[in-house]
Order: C-alpha cells, then sequence, then structure tokens
C-alpha cells in the first residue's frame, strides 16, 4: 500500500517534533503539559495519525521553544522554497490574528504568487486607470 504525500509529510512533522522532543530531554507528558494539549493528541502527532492546526504547532514550537515557522514549513503550511518569506513571517507574528486567520492569509498570498508565476507576469505593471494621483 503507497503512503500518500500527506500522510508522508504528517509522518516526517511527527518525527521532527519527537527529535526535538528528545533533544529537549522532555518526556511526551511534559511536552503535552507545556504546549497545553492532551498527552494522547501529542503522541498521535507524533506517530503521524494526526494533523494539528497552525495553533496546536504554535503551542508545540512555543513548549520546544523553536519558531512556529520551522514547525509550520514541517507541517507544509509555508514553502520551504528558499523564497523571501518576509509577507509570511509578519503574518506569523501578527498578536491581533487568530491562527486560523493567519494561515488563510498565508494561502490566499502563495495563490496569488503561483497565479502570477503561472502567468509569467512577477513583476506587473500597474494600470494607468488605477493610479493614486499625487497630492
Amino acid at each position: 500500500m503507497a503512503v500518500s504525500r500527506d500522510e508522508d509529510k504528517l509522518e516526517r512533522l511527527g518525527s521532527f517534533i519527537r527529535d526535538r522532543r528528545n533533544q529537549a530531554r522532555l518526556s511526551l507528558r511534559k511536552l503535552s503539559e507545556q504546549a497545553g494539549i492532551s498527552n494522547p493528541y501529542l503522541s498521535q502527532i507524533e506517530r503521524g495519525l494526526r494533523k494539528p492546526s497552525a495553533e496546536i504547532l504554535q503551542s508545540i514550537a512555543r513548549a520546544l521553544r523553536i519558531s512556529a515557522e520551522t514547525l509550520y514549513i514541517q507541517a507544509g503550511i509555508l514553502d520551504d522554497g528558499g523564497e523571501d518569506r518576509s509577507v509570511q513571517t509578519a503574518i506569523f507574528s501578527d498578536t491581533v490574528l487568530s491562527e486560523r486567520q493567519k494561515q488563510m492569509l498565508v494561502e490566499i498570498y502563495e495563490t496569488f504568487r503561483r497565479e502570477q508565476a503561472l502567468e509569467g507576469d512577477e513583476d506587473p505593471e500597474v494600470d494607468d486607470a488605477t493610479d493614486v494621483p499625487d497630492t
């Protein structure tokens, strides 16, 4: 039976979290307490059986003392394309937006970027009709 890309990604994410937990010398129970999630749920994440939300990943990252962006990349929420991620970093650093809102903004941004790349128009010219007049 072939493993799907999503299942493979979840297994890699779980393995990454487990490795970081072991490096930090934290038990599964201790990390779950520090992250504010249940022990069985964290165990399922580590075994690649559950797909955690961006909010859960942020809690785990905080408990492991690593950047949430690191886990977002591992989970496939952010691309690890080597491109400038200043927009994504700014979105995920916002303290007012919910984690779901942040995730949706990044997805919308990445969709626009992909559409521009497909059109071969990385730097579209501004339409004169939409220019803001100088004041």
